[in-house]
């Protein structure tokens, strides 16, 4: 029995382990992260990683994370900068309808509920799109389209995770002003225990749009996913080696 219960192959063990690998992630994605234009790059390796513990999938998480990081590094950046920057110009829109703009007006209303459905479609597409570029090859472009399109065709499981990430930001809140002692926590694992949560979604979901053969000699395959419009579970007519 105790052999069994010190067993590292023990659910209750590989489970603990994961969470090792979450502060592990959490420490690599705050030094990546730092530049500030190298966020996209590092959250995609965080995905790449935190997909493959809920796969129950070995490897070691170091070197997962940077040869993510590496082999994403330009179209990660470049959607990290476009999200950036079309995120900046809608909290300007927020701020002016909402603090400046004073008033009641017909044209204020309609400007405010439009770009706070721009500002949700961008919250749907800055989900998904760095876990859809860690796990499937594509441009940039189609790589923004798949995430939109996704979002919208597995909508409550969209609204699942916001909701999700709202709970774990709010308690992150109250920890650090009025709970300091489960600070810690969020201190240990930070944004990779949001990434690790959804990724159970996000499997789920992937795997209707994954070719039957991912696998080659023990290797897993990254395929091209074609249009997300077109077929929930497209046929790979390009494959390249993970």
């Amino acid at each position: 029995m105790l052999q069994g219960l010190f067993n590292y192959d023990n659910p209750v063990w590989r489970y603990i382990g994961k969470f090792g690998d979450l502060m592990l992630l959490n420490l690599l994605w705050i030094i990546c992260s730092i530049p500030v234009f190298t966020i996209g790059a590092s959250t995609t390796a965080v995905y790449y990683v935190t997909l493959k513990l809920v796969r129950d999938e070995d490897g070691y998480t170091f070197r997962s994370f940077f040869r993510s990081f590496r082999e994403n590094f330009k179209q990660a950046t470049v959607i990290w900068l476009l999200l950036l920057g079309t995120g900046l110009i809608l909290l300007i829109d927020i701020r002016f309808f909402l603090i400046v703009l004073t008033g009641d007006s017909v044209v204020r209303t309609l400007f405010t509920a439009a770009v706070g459905a721009l500002t949700i479609l961008w919250l749907f597409i800055l989900t998904y799109v760095f876990p859809l570029q860690c796990r499937f090859y594509n441009p940039v472009k189609r790589t923004l389209f798949n995430a939109f399109f996704m979002s919208i065709r597995h909508f409550f499981h969209t609204l699942g995770m916001l909701g999700i990430d709202a709970v774990v930001l709010f308690m992150a809140y109250l920890s650090f002003f009025y709970m300091p002692q489960l600070s810690v926590l969020m201190i240990l694992f930070g944004f990779p225990l949001i990434a690790f949560i959804n990724s159970y979604i996000f499997n789920g979901i992937f795997k209707r749009y994954m070719p039957e053969a991912t696998r080659q000699d023990g290797e897993e395959l990254k395929p091209i996913l074609e249009d997300v419009r077109l077929t929930p579970q497209p046929a790979s007519s390009k494959e390249k080696e993970d």
